[in-house]
C-alpha cells in the first residue's frame, strides 16, 4: 500500500522531510479496525513530530492523525463497526499513523461518520473536535457555573482547528458568552460566523479589551495557542476560582499567579486515552458520535477551510510548511491517493 512517511526530522520544505513509500497492508487483531482512508487532515500535532522526533534508526515513520474512511475488516474482538461502515477518528500517538491507504485503529476511538458529509469534510473534525470537547466538557466542565463570576468564555486563538470547534461548541450548547481572540480582518471574520459573540485581538492587551467589553471577569478562559505569551495577562483577568485549559506546550509560565485567585489549571492532550489505555477511553467513541449527530442535525459544521490535494509527500510537505507559518485558519485536508 502507499504511505507518506518520514526518516530524520528536517525542514519542511526540503524534498525529504515527508517521502512516498510502500508498505505491507496491515492486518486487524483484537479491537483493531482496517480501515481504507479516503481523506486526512493536517494538525499542529504532525508538523511537531515531524520536526522533533527522530524516528528508530534505519525506519521510516508515517504521521497523520484525523482520518475519514471505510472500515475494510474488524479484529476478533471488534464489535462496535463491521466492515463497510464510513468512521471517522484521530488516531494514537503509539500507533503508525494516518498517512497511508490503509490504517489500523482501535475501535474505541472511532465514531461512525457524519452521514451528511464527505470524506473530506469529516476528516477536518475528529482530533480538533475531540480537543475541545474534552476541554470544555471534561477538564473545565463550562457546564458547571463559578460562583459569582460572569458567565463567560475566553478563548485564545479562535480562528485555528480546535479554536473553531470550541466556539461552536460553546456556543450551540451553552449559555455561555463566548470571546474569541483573533488577529487579522479574515480570522476575526471567521469567528464571528462560527458563532463568537466578540472577537478581540491577541496582539494588544487582553486584559483592557476583556474590561471594555463590559461583561465582568470570565469564568473559564481557553488556552489554545502562546500561552506562555498570555499567561501573566490571563492569570490577571479571569474570575476568582475560575478554571484555564490549556492545549499548547508553553515554556516557563509562572503557575502561582494562579493561587491567589484559586484559579486551576487543566491540561489537556487528546491522545491521552488512547496512549495509556485508560478505562474511560471507549469515551472518544461516544464523542465522536455526538459530533456526528450535531453535524447532521445542523447545530455544528465542519470547519474545513481547504482540500490541498492528493495523500502524498509533495501535497503533505506544502501543507506542513502552511500550518507552521501559522496563517492557518480552519483545516487543511488532502483527499485520496
Amino acid at each position: 500500500m502507499r504511505a507518506v512517511a518520514y526518516r530524520e526530522p528536517l525542514p519542511a520544505d526540503n524534498e525529504a522531510a515527508l517521502v512516498d513509500i510502500e508498505l505491507p497492508v496491515p492486518q486487524p487483531g483484537g479491537r483493531d479496525l482496517l480501515v481504507e482512508v479516503r481523506a486526512v487532515s493536517v494538525n499542529p500535532v504532525d508538523v511537531k513530530v515531524r520536526s522533533r522526533m527522530a524516528p528508530e534508526p534505519g525506519t521510516a515513520r508515517v504521521l497523520g492523525f484525523d482520518a475519514a474512511g471505510v472500515v475494510r475488516a474488524a479484529g476478533p474482538g471488534a464489535s462496535l463497526f463491521r466492515p463497510g461502515d464510513e468512521v471517522f477518528y484521530a488516531g494514537s500517538l503509539i500507533r503508525p499513523g494516518t498517512n497511508a491507504e490503509y490504517h489500523l485503529v482501535d475501535e474505541r476511538i472511532v465514531g461512525a461518520k457524519p452521514r451528511s458529509l464527505g470524506f473530506a469534510q469529516a476528516a477536518a473534525l475528529p482530533l480538533t473536535a475531540l480537543t475541545a470537547w474534552e476541554t470544555l466538557f471534561d477538564r473545565i466542565d463550562i457546564r458547571r457555573p463559578v460562583p459569582g463570576a460572569a458567565p463567560v468564555l475566553l478563548i485564545v486563538g479562535g480562528a485555528g482547528g480546535v479554536g473553531s470547534m470550541a466556539i461552536q461548541l460553546a456556543r450551540r450548547l451553552t449559555d455561555l458568552t463566548v470571546v474569541a481572540t483573533a488577529s487579522r480582518p479574515e480570522t476575526e471574520a471567521w469567528c464571528r460566523d462560527l458563532g463568537a459573540h466578540h472577537v478581540i485581538d491577541h496582539r494588544r492587551p487582553l486584559g483592557e479589551q476583556m474590561q471594555a467589553l463590559g461583561l465582568g471577569a470570565p469564568s473559564f478562559v481557553f488556552s489554545i495557542t502562546h500561552t506562555d505569551a498570555h499567561f501573566p495577562a490571563v492569570a490577571e483577568l479571569i474570575a476568582p476560582q475560575g478554571r484555564l485549559g490549556v492545549i499548547d506546550d508553553p515554556a516557563g509560565i509562572d503557575v502561582t499567579l494562579l493561587k491567589r485567585k484559586s484559579v486551576s489549571l487543566h491540561w489537556e492532550s487528546m491522545f491521552t486515552r488512547s496512549t495509556f489505555q485508560t478505562a474511560d477511553m471507549e469515551r472518544q467513541h461516544e464523542i465522536l458520535n455526538e459530533v456526528a449527530r450535531l453535524v447532521d442535525a445542523g447545530t455544528i459544521r465542519t470547519t474545513l477551510a481547504e482540500v490541498a490535494g492528493p495523500i502524498d509527500a509533495a501535497t503533505l510537505r506544502r501543507a506542513h510548511a502552511f500550518i507552521e507559518s501559522g496563517r492557518a485558519r480552519g483545516k487543511i485536508v488532502l483527499e485520496g491517493f
